[in-house]
């Protein structure tokens, strides 16, 4: 059987202002009803020991601030699971880290 059908290829391209990317030290993923939302962050201060108000307990606090928010839909997080997959184990065959 063969197939009529045309594949699909992307073009990409990104801006000047997208392509120098965004510095994150810190990520976190979530989800709602409609997707996988990715907030990437950077610390911003040292950690600092502080005091909540209600309970009293210390904790350390850690100041950050979000540089970056991706929104996927539910079908592209299996895709992305895979591309970082493959991106890690390159990267470790590539400098033997671990």
């Amino acid at each position: 059987m063969v197939n009529d059908e045309p594949e699909n290829r992307l073009e990409v391209s990104i801006s000047a202002e997208v392509e120098m990317g965004q510095y994150a030290n810190f990520a976190s993923v979530w989800h709602t009803q409609d997707g996988f939302v990715l907030d990437f962050a950077v610390i911003t201060r040292p950690p600092q020991l502080a005091n909540d108000p209600s309970s009293g307990q210390h904790f350390v606090s850690v100041p950050t601030r979000i540089v970056s928010r991706i929104r996927i839909p539910p079908s592209q997080v299996f895709e992305l699971m895979k591309a970082l997959e493959q991106q890690l184990t390159q990267y470790e065959n590539e400098t033997g880290h671990k």
